[in-house]
Order: C-alpha cells, then structure tokens, then sequence
C-alpha cells in the first residue's frame, strides 16, 4: 500500500469524552477560496437591526415598491400521505387527520406591524437583500432540524453549521469552488490536475460540473452494497496505487450514499465506517449528496423475496442504525444515518434539498459542514448567488413553520421569541421551532414512495423470464420448454429508481453482423431497445446506463447493460402500467430477427450523434449521454 502521507490520528485528542474540534483542511480550498474575504456591504446588514434607525446606507428599494401584495397558497397538510412501517414487522400509522387530502391556506403578508412578533415572515424581508446564508427564520428552522434532528451525532466539538443554497446543483458547484483549483491541459502541470473519486455510475450532471474544469474522474468499483473498499479498482486500491500520470491523486469524492442514483442502494453503517477509514487515512473530502436520504424502504428485502417466492430474510437481531442520541422520531431514528455521524474529523460535505421533499422548481437547498468549511461558503455566495430567491424562502418558511391560522401554542411561541432576537447569530442559533409536522410529511412521503417502488417491481419480477416451447416431431411428441431471463434487478432500498441489468447477451441479433454495421454489438442493442419502447404500443421512455457511466471506459464496458426506470415520475395510476409497457417492449424486441429493423431504430438517434458513423462502428454519443439533463435526477 502506498503511503497516504496524512493521517487523522496524528492529531492530539482530548482526555475523558470530550469531542475533537474538527480538524483544519484549509491545505485542500483553492487558491480563489483563500482568497475570499467578507462583504463589506454584508457585515453592515448587522446595523439594520437597529430599532428605529433610518437607513440610507444601503442600495435597497423600500418595500412600498415591490409588485407584491401578499404570497398566498394552498398546501398539503403534513397528514396527506400515509406512511410505511419503519419496521418490516410493524404495522402501518394510520393517518390521524380526519380530512387528510384537504389543503391548508398560507399567506406571507407584505409586512406586519411593528408590535405583531410574527413580523419576520413577511414579504418586506424575505424579499428585500439579505444575508448569503439565507433568509433568517428559514436558515434557524433548517439548522435546529439539521443539528438536534437529522444529525444529532456528529462527533465533532460544537457541530455543523449550515448555508442555505439554491438547490443541490448549486451546492456542488460551490463545492468545486471552494475545493477545486481549475486545470488546462497543455497550460497546467499534469502533476496539479486535481482529479473526483465517484462510483462508475454517477449522477450526470456532477460530471457536467467538475469535467469542464479540468478534473480527472476516476471511478470507484461498487458491489451490491455500494462502493467497494477492498479489492481491485475498490477505493484503497484506486489511491494507494495511484498514477501520477493521470494528476494529483484526489482529494475530493463525491457520493450518494442513501438511495443512490441510479443504482437504489443503500450503503450501510459499517460501509461507510470503512469507506470514511480510507479517507481520513489519505485526506480525501466526502462530499455526500443526498436528496433522497428519507426514502429508505424497510419493506424491500422482505418484498422482494415474497414477490419472488423466497424465503423471506432473517430479521436483523439487533437494529444497527440505533443512534447514541434520539432525533425524538421514531422515524428518523429508524434511518440509515449520514457520513456525518462519523465525522470525527470534519471532513464530511452534507448537500440536503428541498426538490424532492418540496419541489424541483424551487430551487432551494442547504450545505452542512464543520464551521470554517460553512464559513467559506458564505464568502462564496456573497460574490456569486448571494441568498436564494425570496419568494421561495418566505413560502417554504411559512409552509414548515406553520401557517398563521393552525399554529400550535408552541409555533406561535417560537415565532414571538425569534421575532425578538436582533442579531443574525442569536436567530440562528435559535432552537424552539416545532418540526413535528415537516417529519410527518416527510414519513408519509417514504411511504406512498415504497409502495410505488412495490408495485413496479412486482410487474418487472412478473415479466423477468421469457418463456418458448418447442414441439419435437416424433412419436413421443415431446414438447421443450426453455426459460430465458431477459433482465435482472434488485429491489432498491431507497431512492426513486430500479437499477435494472439487461440480458442483451441472450438477444438472437447480439454481435450478428449488419446490414451497414459490422455488427449488432451490445452499444447498438441497447440504444435500439430505449427506442423501440418508444413506439408504439409501448409508449415508454427509459435512462440508460450509458447516461451515468462515470467515463467512456465505463459507457463502453459496463453502461449500456443497463436501464434506470423511475417509480416517482408518473401518476399513481401509471406506474404499474408503465412497468407492464416496459416489459411488454422488452418482450417483444427479443423477437425482433431482422438487423435492418436495429439499424432503423438507430436512425432516430443518430441525427442526435447517438451513433457514430453507421457502417463504420457504432458509439453512444454525447448527445444521448445528454438526454439524462432533461429527465431531471
């Protein structure tokens, strides 16, 4: 093994059960980073604050201005979907609302008076400049959730803090800025080209970011349970024996841990124990991107192996995801917790949104991080986006603060002691808020998304083989049944897709020569099926693998054996049907025996470069990689 040059443990740690401070990484942040200093004009906003002072220091339109009278919407109710069991021998939680469909009217008013203490939910601040971090009530609700609820355990001195983004994407690319020194080839040394540890198959739009500035993707091999440790091309064996050819051996790696996209896997405590080991042992940053941390699937194993007809699997003797401290919900202690649970150094980069838990309009996230590390990240929204739309902060801090006219007395007590605080640091340090409600939502959203995922697994499992006879003409009149598995899949343990592996090998065309291909190879099969279930009467449109190979090695090998089918996207009543269209198409390409008809569903992505040069070899072509942009996560 190489050596790693830095190791965690070199550090001084505190007698008795005192937490470490995390560990200063400021050797990893760009020369543009360290760099950055605050905004003059931003340390002002602390003299706003002062009552009755009149202001004509700063830039800012008076509210009588603004186009807006009020902000008004109609919202679920928290009790709107039913929830899973946390445990697969549990029952499900019945709804406790009588009229749980029925939505709720929230207002944000233009502004309140002076002496009403729910003044700072109003369209006179959210709407008005304000601080990088975020608009106050919405970053102290974000934080007390993300601190005493989500991540209760973080196992550094005084714990994370946090930055309000504009969506998960945003969050990345501050990311890159604050850790990424930008490379050109032929103008920089090879020896500084900074390089992102991923699995081979990774959201695109992480490579659409860090490709451009130069960075060398390098692949981590998975198994069945996620990124390997061990093992050839595993994470150890990609940084011990890193090639100094190919630039700096990475500091940075980026990952989905719970309900990956696209594979669904949920990677496990002890995983991530090792996983989080190799990093600190060679200074790797985790940046942890987990939009779907919430839908984890307790029932998936037990499904599956009914569905299939197996026995169902032994049930854990002991809960391994028990944390030390309680979230107070019996569903968030349920989950598989975060790589921040672990942080004993600092090192772990959180990116939360509200695009799956909202909507993906909104545009509206946050960054959790050890204090200088977030501290960084201000500076760098104070220069780019500064803090996220206001329309968006003031409706999503009305909707999970609880609208005016259903508060309970502890809602409206929170927002009469916040509505009091002066400075940005006591509102956001505050910790009264109720987020009963907002977990509510969130369990009842685990839910319908588990039985979704159900149903559409039950139509993939029923379709998975194809079944032919064949009668022999003797006397006996003997007939033969042969079984064919068309494609193979696991149940996913999270997320809001099924990972699904093609058995194109088993297709009477695989490798047979073309009319004007020289063969009809793996590549060519798989773009031509995506197309064929396009058609009619199928009618339904999936994401290849070839769209989240981490690298053309990986497009070229691995990524056209597989297809990502999304169980969120659909209405309730298309996705059972959706999945028997699927598999109906799969069926009926398998009896497909004419090259011709192949290379003429070709024809439809080739004008798009899908496939290069027919009649002189076949590739999948940017263009297609590009198709996973407009289908969203």
């Amino acid at each position: 093994m190489g050596s790693a040059g830095y190791h965690s443990d070199e550090r001084a740690r505190p007698a008795g059960h005192e937490k470490p401070a995390p560990l200063d990484l400021s050797h990893h942040f760009s020369a543009v980073t360290k760099r950055r200093v605050a905004s003059q004009i931003k340390q002002a906003y602390k003299f706003f604050q002062i009552p009755g002072i009149l202001n004509i220091a700063g830039g800012l339109p008076h509210v009588d201005f603004f186009p807006f009278d009020t902000l008004e919407a109609q919202a679920a109710k928290p009790e709107r979907w039913t929830p899973s069991p946390n445990h697969p021998a549990e029952s499900a939680v019945p709804s406790a609302s009588s009229d749980p469909a029925a939505a709720t009217h929230i207002t944000v008013p233009k502004t309140l008076d002076e002496s009403d203490p729910l003044k700072k939910v109003d369209l006179a601040t959210a709407l008005q400049y304000g601080l990088a971090e975020g608009y106050p009530p919405l970053l102290s609700w974000v934080r007390q959730f993300t601190r005493d609820h989500l991540h209760p355990d973080t196992p550094y001195r005084d714990g994370p803090e946090v930055v309000l983004t504009c969506g998960s994407t945003d969050g990345f690319a501050k990311t890159l800025s604050l850790f990424v020194d930008e490379w050109t080839e032929g103008v920089n040394d090879i020896r500084q080209r900074p390089g992102l540890l991923c699995e081979t198959f990774v959201y695109t739009n992480v490579l659409g970011q860090a490709v451009p500035l130069g960075m060398h993707i390098a692949p981590v091999k998975a198994d069945a349970f996620g990124m390997a440790v061990e093992g050839p091309g595993g994470l150890e064996d990609v940084l011990a024996n890193w090639d100094p050819a190919k630039g700096k051996r990475p500091h940075l790696m980026y990952t989905v841990t719970l309900g990956h996209n696209p594979t669904g896997i949920v990677l496990s405590v002890e995983r991530k124990k090792e996983i989080y080991a190799v990093c600190s042992r060679y200074d790797v940053i985790i940046v942890e991107d987990e939009p779907y941390w919430y839908l984890q699937f307790p029932s998936a194993a037990t499904e599956e192996a009914k569905s299939r007809g197996k026995p169902a699997p032994p049930v854990p003797q002991q809960d391994p995801h028990t944390p030390t401290h309680s979230s107070g919900s019996p569903f968030l202690d349920s989950l598989t917790p975060s790589f921040l649970a672990l942080d004993t150094d600092g090192r772990v980069v959180r990116l939360d949104t509200f695009s799956k838990t909202v909507a993906p309009g909104c545009r509206l996230g946050w960054i959790t991080a050890q204090p200088a590390i977030a501290e960084r990240f201000q500076r760098i929204s104070e220069a780019t986006t500064q803090q996220p739309s206001g329309f968006v902060q003031g409706l999503i801090a009305e909707l999970v603060l609880g609208p005016h006219a259903q508060q309970s007395a502890q809602q409206r007590a929170a927002r009469s002691t916040f509505a009091r605080l002066l400075t940005p640091a006591q509102q956001a340090a505050f910790s009264g808020w109720d987020v009963t409600g907002w977990i509510r939502w969130l369990a009842g959203l685990r839910g319908t998304y588990e039985r979704r995922m159900a149903r559409m697994c039950r139509v993939l499992d029923a379709h998975a083989v194809l079944i032919t006879t064949t009668t022999t003409p003797s006397q006996e009149n003997w007939t033969a049944i042969a079984t064919t598995p068309l494609y193979t899949f696991a149940w996913p343990r999270g997320g809001m897709f099924v990972w699904l592996s093609l058995n194109l090998a088993a297709h009477a065309l695989f490798g047979a020569p073309g009319l004007r291909l020289p063969a009809l190879t793996g590549p060519v099969l798989s773009t031509a099926l995506m197309v064929f279930l396009t058609r009619k009467p199928f009618r339904v449109l999936v994401a290849t693998g070839s769209m989240f190979s981490a690298d053309d090695a990986v497009r070229r090998d691995e990524g056209w054996r597989y297809y990502r089918l999304c169980f969120a996207a659909e209405a309730e009543e298309h996705v059972a049907a959706a999945a028997e269209r699927f598999a109906q198409g799969v069926h009926a390409f398998w009896a497909v025996r004419d090259a011709g008809v192949v290379e003429e569903l070709l024809e439809e992505v080739a004008g798009l470069g899908g496939v290069e040069g027919l009649g002189a070899g076949v590739g999948v072509g940017e263009d297609v990689v590009r198709l996973g942009g407009v289908m969203g996560c």
